[in-house]
C-alpha cells in the first residue's frame, strides 16, 4: 500500500471520544440517534461505532461520505451541533477528529494507528520524505499491513493524517516500542509534535463490500437476517450430515457443530456464497428502484431456499437416512 495519497472522492471522518463511567448505555443510544441523523444527509455511505477495547481506550466513530463537501455539510450542520449539545452530558471531555479524503478500508482484521501532524507548507517535501523513511522501516516488522497518508482537507482540517496498520496488537506494540522507530522519530525532530491513536479493527464482517475505494453502508437488519438464513441453512444441514456418523451425544454434537458453523459461515459461506449470490440486493446500485431491488432479492432468497430444501429432502429421504 503506497504512502502517497490515494485519489478518490470518498471522505471519512474518524472521531474518538471518552465516555463517562456509567453512561455507556446512554451514550450508545445517543450515538445511534446521531448516526441515524447522519444517514439523512446527502452522500452518506455508512457509519461504524467501535467500543473501547484493550487496545483502543476510547469509543471510535467512523463516518463515510461520498465527498468532502457532503461530509463537511454533515459535520457543520445545525442538526449535528444540537445533538452534540445533548451528548456532552455523556462525554468525558472533548474528543478528537480526523478527516481523510480518499483511501480504502481493509476487509481483514487489523489494528490501525492514526497519527496527525501539523506541517508548515514549506516543510511538506521534507515531511513526505520522512514519512517514506518511516514506512520503509515499518515494512520490516512482522505483521505490517500497510500505510496511507492523507493531505489536509481544506475547510475541514489542517493536519496531515497517517494511517498504518498491523495484523495484531502485539505486532503493533513491537513496532511502537522499537528502537528503530525511536531512531526514525529522532530523524524527524521537526515533526515531533503529533497525536497518535490506536483503533482496534480486529472484528470480522459478514457483509464487506468495496468498489473503487467506496464502502457501501451495511444492509438493513431485515436483509441481514434473511441473508444469514440463506447461508446458515445449508451450512448447518451439511455439518449435521457430516457429523452424524460420528455418533456424538446430542449436547456435544451441537457444541461441535455450532463451533464449526461459526467458522465456516465467517470464512466460507458468507464471503464466497451469500455475498456473491445476493450482492445486487445487499448493495444495490444507487439508481435502482428499491421495489425492483427487493423483488429481485426476495426472489433469489426464495429460489435458494427451494433449491437447498429440495436437495436435502432428496438426500435425507431418497439417498441416505440419518442414523
Amino acid at each position: 500500500m503506497s504512502t502517497e495519497q490515494r485519489e478518490g472522492a470518498a471522505a471519512t471522518a474518524i472521531i474518538s471520544q471518552k465516555v463517562l463511567p456509567g453512561r455507556e448505555r446512554e451514550y450508545a443510544s445517543w450515538q445511534k440517534s446521531v448516526n441515524a441523523a447522519a444517514a439523512d444527509y446527502a452522500g452518506y455511505l455508512g457509519a461504524e461505532v467501535t467500543p473501547p477495547t484493550s487496545v483502543q481506550p476510547e469509543w471510535v466513530v467512523v463516518y463515510r461520505f461520498d465527498s468532502v463537501a457532503h461530509l463537511q455539510a454533515w459535520i457543520n450542520s445545525a442538526t449535528r451541533q444540537s445533538l452534540l449539545d445533548i451528548g456532552d452530558g455523556y462525554l468525558d471531555g472533548p474528543g478528537t477528529q480526523q478527516v481523510v479524503s480518499g483511501g480504502t478500508q481493509p476487509t481483514d482484521a487489523l489494528v490501525t494507528v492514526v497519527v496527525s501532524h501539523r506541517v508548515h507548507a514549506r516543510h511538506v517535501d521534507e515531511f513526505l520524505a520522512w514519512q517514506r523513511r518511516m514506512s520503509q522501516e515499518e515494512r520490516r516488522f512482522e505483521g505490517f499491513r500497510g500505510t496511507e497518508i492523507f493531505r489536509p482537507v481544506e475547510g475541514v482540517q489542517d493536519e496531515w493524517t497517517t494511517l498504518y496498520r498491523f495484523d495484531s496488537a502485539e505486532h503493533l506494540e513491537a513496532w511502537l516500542t522499537s528502537s528503530k522507530r525511536q531512531e526514525v522519530l529522532a530523524e524527524g525532530e521537526r515533526f515531533d509534535t503529533f497525536r497518535l491513536r490506536t483503533i482496534d479493527n480486529s472484528f470480522g464482517s459478514w457483509f464487506a463490500f468495496e468498489e473503487n475505494g467506496r464502502n457501501a453502508p451495511p444492509p438493513s437488519e431485515t436483509k441481514t437476517a434473511l441473508a444469514v438464513w440463506v447461508g446458515l441453512y445449508p451450512t448447518v444441514v451439511l455439518l449435521t450430515l457430516a457429523l452424524s456418523p460420528l455418533g456424538m451425544p446430542f449436547w456435544f454434537g451441537l457444541l461441535v457443530g455450532n463451533l464449526l458453523s461459526s467458522f465456516i459461515m465467517s470464512f466460507v459461506t458468507m464471503p464466497y456464497y451469500v455475498n456473491r449470490l445476493l450482492e445486487r440486493w445487499l448493495r444495490p446500485a444507487p439508481d435502482t428502484p428499491a421495489a425492483r431491488t427487493n423483488l429481485f432479492g426476495l426472489g433469489v432468497v426464495a429460489a435458494a431456499t427451494v433449491f437447498w430444501g429440495t436437495v436435502f429432502y432428496l438426500v435425507t429421504t431418497r439417498i441416505w437416512t440419518l442414523p
